[in-house]
C-alpha cells in the first residue's frame, strides 16, 4: 500500500512538473492582428516546437552528434537557450535574464520556455501598435536573426533524435498546434 501511495503522489508531481511548462499546446490566437500580435504568434509557434523537440530528450539524445565537426543535441538545446536570452532581453526593456551560471538540460529547458513565453505576453499586452524602433536591436533582425534561427535549429534537435533513436512524437500537431487526441 506504501508503494501505491509513492507512486501516485510522484506521478502527481510529475503530471504538475509538466503542465508548469509553457507551450505544451500553441495558445488560443489573439482576435486581432497587429505587428505585436503577429510577432508573438511567431514566438508561440518557437515555443511550441522547441517543447515538443526536447520532450523526453535522454541523456544519449544530448550527447549525440552526426559527426565531429557538428554539434550534439545539448549544444545545440545551449545556443537555443542562449538566442531566447538574447531575444528576452532585446524586446523586454526591464525583467531581462542576465543567467550566467551553467544550467542543467532541465533547468535550460524550462528557462528557454519561460523566455519566450514572456516576450510573447509582452507582445500581445502591448495595446495599439507595437513600436519596433523600442526593442534594443531593430525588430525585423530580431525576426530573421535569433527567432529564426531557433526554429531552425528546433529542426535539428528533432533530426538528431531521429538519428539517436528518440524520434520527435507523432502525437502533435505542428499545423493546429494541438496534442491530437485518440479518439
Amino acid at each position: 500500500m506504501r508503494y501505491i501511495i509513492v507512486f501516485l503522489l510522484s506521478l502527481q508531481c510529475f503530471a504538475q512538473t509538466v503542465n508548469d511548462l509553457p507551450y505544451y499546446e500553441i495558445p488560443e490566437a489573439p482576435q486581432v492582428y497587429t505587428p505585436a500580435t503577429a510577432a508573438a504568434r511567431m514566438i508561440d509557434g518557437l515555443g511550441f516546437r522547441y517543447y515538443w523537440a526536447t520532450e523526453g530528450l535522454r541523456t544519449e539524445d544530448l550527447a549525440y552528434k552526426i559527426g565531429p565537426d557538428s554539434r550534439t543535441s545539448g549544444e545545440t538545446v545551449e545556443h537555443i537557450y542562449g538566442l531566447s536570452k538574447f531575444i528576452r532581453n532585446s524586446v523586454l526593456s526591464e525583467n531581462k535574464d542576465d543567467n550566467k551560471g551553467e544550467l542543467s538540460f532541465e533547468a535550460k529547458r524550462k528557462q528557454t520556455l519561460l523566455n519566450l513565453k514572456l516576450v510573447s505576453e509582452a507582445l500581445k499586452n502591448n495595446q495599439g501598435t507595437f513600436d519596433l524602433a523600442s526593442t534594443e536591436v531593430p525588430f525585423w533582425n530580431i525576426i530573421n536573426g535569433p527567432i529564426e534561427d531557433a526554429v531552425w535549429h528546433c529542426g535539428q534537435v528533432v533530426m538528431l533524435r531521429r538519428a539517436s533513436g528518440n524520434p520527435f512524437t507523432s502525437n502533435v500537431s505542428l499545423f493546429s498546434g494541438k496534442v491530437k487526441t485518440n479518439n
